[in-house]
């Protein structure tokens, strides 16, 4: 009973580190999914480097296309990278209706799709 207690507590201390450790990642992101919602129906095709912005202190750059939002790594990162940031933004969407999926693009970046 106490390794069950013990483990539930570790996982539960492992995602509070992540929505610390990422809060300036999913306020951008966040700001973006609302406004597809609240503010514009798209950002059009080229919109995205008109509001491109930046987080964590340049590590990732956010750029809204359409009804997608691209995340990028800016500094070299490897397919492990994008999967671990990909997983990081899927649980923090997971049960956000707004938010149809996250995914890696062909591009290599992640995507989080609010198309309808």
């Amino acid at each position: 009973m106490k390794k069950i207690i013990g483990i539930i507590f570790f996982s539960l201390l492992l995602l509070g580190c992540s929505e610390i450790r990422h809060r300036d990642l999913f306020e951008k992101t966040d700001y973006f999914v609302e406004s597809l919602y609240t503010q514009y129906e798209n950002y059009g095709l080229l919109g995205g480097e008109r509001y491109t912005q930046y987080a964590d202190k340049g590590k990732y750059r956010i750029m809204p296309v359409g009804r997608l939002i691209n995340v990028r790594i800016e500094q070299y990162a490897s397919t492990k990278d994008y999967e671990e940031l990909r997983k990081t933004l899927e649980r923090h969407y997971s049960g956000n209706t707004r938010v149809n999926g996250v995914y890696i693009c062909e591009g290599g970046t992640v995507m989080i799709d609010c198309r309808n």
